[in-house]
């Protein structure tokens, strides 16, 4: 069996009266599950070297840092746009060619498949800073909520919440192969530009992409300041919400998920709402959703802001 396909079954504990073919079984799936645990430890490193180390080697130009920043606004337009608002929350709806077109934004990230992402965050809120997080810096601090969590995959959900997802066929080929979309990208840019191209246009993005995104999870429960009175600990913080194109107004989205806009205020910037909002106009997106002024004055913790503050 691949190593991609590995990435998607589910640990068995066998219990203490299992058939010696069920603890065959169970000791097999265990051996997979360790497998593709380094498999993925191995190409998270990866990743790295590539996007870090070899730039040295092979030069960093102008034209490919430029590349570089535009692959992190196409990837973290499809972190926020596609990953998160879409296919965790369904904020807003759109039909399935640029459905597509969104998985294989966020995907090219290589943050795993669609339905795999959504179900881990449609798991964390509901377990939202409780035991069951799965990356809560307040449970099991900083490193574990912003990179140690993906490889624990005994942690990892596998209930059925996202069957909206996985009844959409071109979504379910995407999460399964979720390889494509990098590989893809990244075979391009060494094609048209060479080396260069591949490690810094692709791979340093990969790597900042990763890191700006998992801000969210790290960060945004301990560093900023909270607006809304909700049960976990969320936080909004402004240079979060820049790097991440409006995801580090945590706190608005932890008090109102539906809201496909998560800069509840005028000044509070959010870049993935605004480019939605240019799309709706192409009628690539439709209904997109806002905070109702009646859920935005619920649960506050202090008055709301007319100018613009750090969080």
């Amino acid at each position: 069996m691949s190593t991609i396909a590995e990435d998607h079954l589910a640990p068995l504990s066998a219990g203490d009266d299992a058939s010696p073919g069920e603890l065959a079984s169970a000791a097999e799936l265990e051996k997979a599950r360790v497998r593709r645990k380094a498999n993925y430890i191995a190409r998270y490193i990866g990743i790295h070297m590539l996007g870090l180390g070899m730039p040295f080697f092979t030069g960093v130009s102008g034209w490919s840092l430029a590349l570089a920043a535009v692959t992190y606004c196409i990837g973290m337009f499809g972190v926020t746009a596609g990953y998160h608002r879409f296919f965790s929350h369904r904020t807003y709806q759109t039909g399935p060619k640029f459905a597509i077109a969104l998985a294989w934004m966020a995907q090219l990230t290589a943050q795993k498949g669609v339905i795999w992402w959504a179900r881990n965050h449609r798991h964390h809120h509901r377990y939202s800073d409780a035991e069951q997080d799965l990356h809560s810096p307040i449970q099991k601090g900083f490193t574990y909520a912003h990179v140690g969590w993906l490889f624990d995959d005994g942690d990892h959900p596998k209930s059925k919440t996202v069957s909206d997802l996985e009844r959409m066929p071109g979504i379910a080929w995407l999460d399964r192969h979720w390889l494509v979309p990098p590989v893809t990208v990244g075979f391009c840019y060494w094609l048209a530009g060479g080396w260069e191209a591949l490690f810094v246009g692709f791979f340093m993005a990969m790597v900042f992409l990763h890191h700006g995104t998992f801000t969210i999870n790290s960060l945004t429960h301990v560093w900023g300041g909270r607006t809304y009175d909700t049960s976990d600990t969320s936080r909004n913080n402004f240079i979060l919400a820049l790097i991440t194109f409006g995801e580090g107004w945590h706190n608005n989205h932890h008090h109102y998920m539906r809201s496909t806009r998560q800069g509840f205020e005028w000044w509070q910037l959010d870049i993935t709402y605004l480019v939605l909002k240019g799309l709706e106009k192409l009628g690539l997106v439709w209904d997109l959703r806002e905070p109702p002024e009646k859920v935005k004055q619920q649960k506050r913790l202090r008055p709301a802001r007319r100018w613009p503050s750090l969080r």
